[in-house]
């Protein structure tokens, strides 16, 4: 069953509060079989939503009750107090932008533009691949690898738990969620399959290409 459209909320990552869960850009089935619908149902019913409905209770009667998600991720980065709320914003904000960086139909040739970008970066599109593959598979314990531009040229970063290359100035173009909830009841302890399979069958590289404009 999809679960777009299933708000007439705001649901773009940024939006004032009552923060609501964006749907998804496709069905929950339609990532398999890379990505079942199982683990899809756990991961954006379960642990997407929860981070939602966490954040709303935390922010609920203080200074950041108002503020887009943006604003409470870079307003709390780095500050002991506000780690709870951090991590629940962040996680949000890096759920929706993993969702988008995967496509039933993606995978392949990146966009013309994209690619020469990879290639001047890169030097090759196996080689950016190469890069975002080490990058997921070997962060230690949970975090994301992303492809992101920094000073006009493409690199790839990884990042621990909630944390994101957007509160480092960096642009986000996609990236690869490496928590264990993404993949263990289809990959179990083998994170490296998951990682080539996206990267082989749904990466968008449509949506690096809109970010990086």
């Amino acid at each position: 069953m999809s679960k777009t459209g299933t708000s007439n909320a705001s649901t773009v990552p940024g939006a004032a509060s009552p923060h609501v869960l964006p749907p998804l850009p496709y069905a929950e089935n339609e990532l398999e079989p890379v990505i079942t619908a199982k683990t899809m149902s756990f991961h954006y019913d379960k642990h997407h939503k929860g981070y939602v409905d966490n954040l709303n209770k935390l922010i609920s009667g203080t200074e950041y009750a108002d503020l887009s998600l943006e604003k409470i991720i870079t307003s709390t980065s780095g500050r002991p107090e506000g780690t709870a709320i951090f991590n629940n914003a962040a996680q949000i904000w890096n759920h929706t932008f993993y969702w988008k960086s995967m496509n039933p139909k993606g995978g392949g040739e990146p966009p013309a533009a994209l690619k020469q970008m990879i290639e001047a970066s890169f030097g090759s599109i196996d080689a950016c691949k190469k890069e975002l593959a080490g990058a997921a598979v070997s962060q230690f314990g949970s975090g994301w690898s992303w492809l992101v531009l920094e000073g006009g040229k493409l690199k790839v970063v990884k990042t621990a738990n909630a944390e994101a290359p957007l509160i480092k100035g960096m642009k986000p173009l996609l990236t690869i969620d490496v928590w264990e909830h993404a993949y263990y009841l289809d990959y179990q302890n083998r994170r490296a399959d998951y990682v080539n399979a996206v990267l082989d069958k749904l990466i968008n590289w449509e949506f690096a290409l809109q970010n990086a404009g």
